[in-house]
């Protein structure tokens, strides 16, 4: 299936990319546009003006993918929402001091990147990593070792 975003992918388009491949769509393919107004034909926009997987009610586009396919019952995903949420938005409304380093991380993959599937293929292992992280602490009560 063709999902289409923004072009100059940062942290709510990495994160609803991550998303869509690891729980809804693993052979999603990812068309970034300079034109919003451009979605092709069957693609399905995020994080973009006007889509239904889009900024609503006070979430980011990764939270609403998160209601939108029923994927609120993983706890994991349920924080990395709300560090998405402040990365993206900074509105204070979680406390998610792991937030600051993803939105930089993210930002300076985006900078070193050649194209936006290249910064996704870096990005895809951070959320990974951040997953299996959160994850692990909510199994054991304590941080990974």
């Amino acid at each position: 299936m063709k999902w289409a975003t923004r072009a100059n992918v940062h942290v709510d388009r990495a994160a609803c990319a991550w998303l869509i491949r690891r729980f809804i769509d693993p052979g999603a393919e990812f068309v970034f546009l300079d034109n919003p107004a451009e979605v092709p034909p069957g693609a399905t926009p995020f994080d973009m003006r006007g889509a239904a997987l889009g900024h609503h009610q006070g979430r980011c586009s990764f939270e609403t993918a998160l209601a939108s396919f029923d994927l609120t019952a993983d706890p994991a995903l349920e924080e990395i929402g709300r560090i998405v949420h402040e990365a993206d938005l900074a509105d204070g409304r979680y406390d998610a001091p792991t937030a600051a380093g993803l939105d930089v991380l993210i930002r300076g993959v985006s900078l070193i990147s050649a194209s936006d599937d290249a910064t996704l293929a870096v990005t895809d292992q951070l959320f990974d990593g951040l997953y299996e992280h959160i994850r692990q602490h909510l199994l054991s009560g304590r941080p990974p070792a």
